[in-house]
């Protein structure tokens, strides 16, 4: 019996979201109401941001570098309509998760072994929020960097002058292999479900179906890197985020990196159940590289995903 206690009082401790899954993203919806209908998918611009939002911000190290993450009065964005986000139990984008910062740990680590470049390369953070592994990619080399969230209220509030701050303050820390100089990266930023923006995306290359045809297609189409941190919490989400992935990645070179815990209680998601659907659709290699259990936090992983 005790034992049984104990289980349950772990589970509470890890539950992030509700099992009740809506607008299929899976978010927590305290009135178990139906939810709204997804907002239109769309182009954020960067001239967008909120002249009414509250923004402040906090350096960040990570691993010797300082980023810088932004703070906006929450209750000014829970009152914006067709918003997921739901006050003191899911914040969405205007939480900085801690995979964010695993991903970026991991990213420097593949740098510094070789095993990764952004020089030149064409970049998407998918659930970006505060876009801190999008703006590491800036601070880089990456000729241009997609930043994508469910909410344009979280790229407007948040995302845009997040990224402007931090280019603003890190302009001269950049990679051994960038010139000095301000950074150039060109950034944009669209908004919408997973399962529809691939329509607003500028890079898109190919119907996910015919990934395998791709040898005949225009190579310089898609993204050369996907980047996504804490996006496989919903096993209702995990279908269309995969399809997506496969739209929009480059071939055959294109490379994903997603940061997450490898399961999410209450929800049934994580690294582990996604890799599932990757494996059963067969065209992608999937390798561990990194792992963090610190004992205070679910096991939380790195992965890398390149096609066969």
């Amino acid at each position: 019996m005790e034992s049984k206690q104990s289980d349950q009082a772990k589970e509470e401790i890890f539950r992030l979201f509700d099992e009740k899954p809506t607008s299929g993203l899976g978010f927590l919806d305290a009135e178990r109401s139906l939810p709204p209908p997804p907002p239109p998918c769309l182009e954020v611009l960067a001239s967008e941001v909120s002249p009414s939002a509250k923004y402040t911000v906090e350096p960040v190290n990570i691993g010797g570098l300082t980023l810088f993450k932004g703070r906006v009065s929450t209750q000014e964005v829970f009152t914006l309509t067709n918003s997921d986000l739901v006050p003191g139990k899911y914040e969405g984008g205007l939480k900085l998760w801690e995979g964010s910062l695993d991903l970026i740990t991991t990213l420097s680590s593949e740098m510094q072994d070789g095993r990764l470049s952004f020089t030149g390369k064409r970049v998407l953070e998918l659930g970006c929020g505060h876009g801190l592994p999008g703006i590491f990619a800036c601070l880089k080399g990456a000729s241009l960097v997609h930043f994508q969230d469910f909410n344009s209220e979280v790229l407007q509030y948040l995302t845009i002058p997040n990224v402007a701050v931090n280019i603003e303050k890190n302009s001269q820390c950049l990679g051994p292999d960038v010139e000095e100089g301000p950074v150039n990266t060109e950034t944009r930023f669209f908004s919408g479900d997973w399962g529809e923006v691939h329509h607003v995306l500028s890079c898109v290359c190919s119907n996910e179906y015919n990934i395998r045809s791709r040898p005949q297609l225009d190579q310089a189409a898609g993204y050369d890197v996907i980047l996504m941190a804490e996006t496989v919490y919903s096993i209702s989400a995990l279908p269309n985020l995969y399809k997506l992935i496969k739209k929009c990645l480059s071939y055959p070179h294109g490379v994903v990196y997603m940061a997450a815990k490898k399961y999410y209680f209450g929800v049934g998601g994580g690294s582990r159940r996604f890799l599932a659907l990757v494996e059963k659709d067969g065209a992608f290699v999937s390798s561990l590289v990194a792992e963090v259990a610190d004992g205070s936090s679910n096991v939380r992983e790195v992965w890398k995903l390149h096609l066969k």
